[in-house]
């Protein structure tokens, strides 16, 4: 035997194989966006769980890579305008906040026409998890508007940042409160004034005059720091609120390889269950954080609490009856809601399905 030769030709497909075994590996471009910045979670959570999730499950496989471009705090698409952005491949990925763009995602608001709930993240989470299960008008919603739904986010239970005490309700009264979309529903019936914002706003609305307070969520408030324009913190305790979700450019995702749409839908679920857990843990530090920091905090008591709720006009119903008249099972999603409450033993100040 020629061994020279036999050693070249060894070489030669050891070669072949290498060249074909890369050539195998596709890479595929993908663009995450969110618009908020990532000192938020819901998008730190991106870069920290979803992309190494997905990178991990396509290691395994061998045959598929991502190249990744990010694209955060606004730069590619406008809070408020996430799901278009998506939808129209500006991102094929990125944090879609239902709590804007309520007139796209009527039945995911239920939470936010609910109010003075429970504070537990990973409750609301899950109930809303299942009622889009159990509830097709849900995940249609999504895919109406051209997105994949991969995992739900729900924010720490709100409360009220003032520049001045309250110890009941009626301190609102004449005041320029900034509320996010339907928790304006929250401090009318208050004698407050509603002023329309968003955590990319909030401060700079204190610092000027525009708002006197804002209703917001903890974590949110300790890293927008509105403390230093605010100190007054009221825990009116609201509840945790589903405020949106992770999706996929739906036409984008369909045409992926199987192996990669598996990895990214699981990837989506591992997101969802560390952003609860990450949230949950992040309050008490936050709070804690803002009081180091001048934060003046106070509790209402149970029965300010439903003094509150028992002020608001019916929202819930008010919501539901609007949505039922365009087709939509609102009646049946408030009523799970509630339900999901009850039965994991939540005791509410107000049943809003009644």
């Amino acid at each position: 035997m020629n061994f020279p030769a036999f050693k070249h030709t060894l070489l030669a497909a050891s070669l072949a194989l290498g060249a074909g075994g890369l050539h195998a590996q596709q890479v595929i471009k993908l663009t995450a966006a969110a618009g908020h910045p990532p000192v938020f979670l819901w998008v730190k959570t991106l870069d920290d769980t979803f992309i190494p999730a997905v990178n991990k499950k396509l290691a395994v496989t061998g045959k598929y890579k991502i190249d990744w471009t990010t694209a955060y705090g606004g730069t590619l698409i406008k809070v408020g305008a996430e799901s278009k952005g998506v939808a129209d491949g500006i991102a094929d990925v990125g944090m879609v906040s239902t709590l804007f763009e309520a007139s796209k995602f009527p039945l995911q608001n239920v939470s936010y026409f609910a109010p003075f709930g429970t504070d537990n993240i990973d409750l609301v989470s899950q109930n809303m998890a299942s009622i889009q299960k159990s509830i097709p008008a849900m995940n249609e919603a999504w895919t109406k508007n051209g997105l994949v739904f991969l995992g739900g986010t729900s924010l720490d239970s709100y409360h009220v940042w003032s520049k001045f005490p309250i110890t009941k309700y009626e301190d609102l009264a004449g005041k320029k409160i900034s509320a996010p979309g339907p928790a304006a529903n929250w401090i009318r019936g208050t004698g407050a004034v509603g002023v329309a914002g968003s955590l990319n706003t909030y401060y700079e609305d204190l610092k000027s005059g525009v708002s006197d307070g804002v209703v917001v969520f903890a974590t949110g408030a300790a890293a927008a720091k509105l403390h230093e324009v605010a100190p007054y913190l009221t825990k009116v305790n609201f509840g945790s609120m589903f405020a949106g979700g992770l999706a996929f450019n739906k036409r984008r995702f369909d045409k992926l390889p199987a192996e990669v749409r598996t990895a990214i839908t699981e990837a989506g679920d591992e997101y969802a269950a560390q952003y609860a857990k990450a949230q949950s843990a992040l309050v008490d530090s936050r709070m804690q954080a803002m009081v180091a920091g001048g934060a003046k905090v106070s509790e209402l008591n149970d029965a300010e609490r439903k003094r509150w709720a028992d002020a608001l006009s019916p929202v819930a119903k008010v919501w539901a009856a609007e949505a039922q008249s365009k087709g939509l099972p609102a009646g049946d999603v408030l009523k799970a809601y509630m339900a999901g409450l009850a039965n994991a033993g939540v005791k509410v100040p107000r049943d809003w399905s009644k």
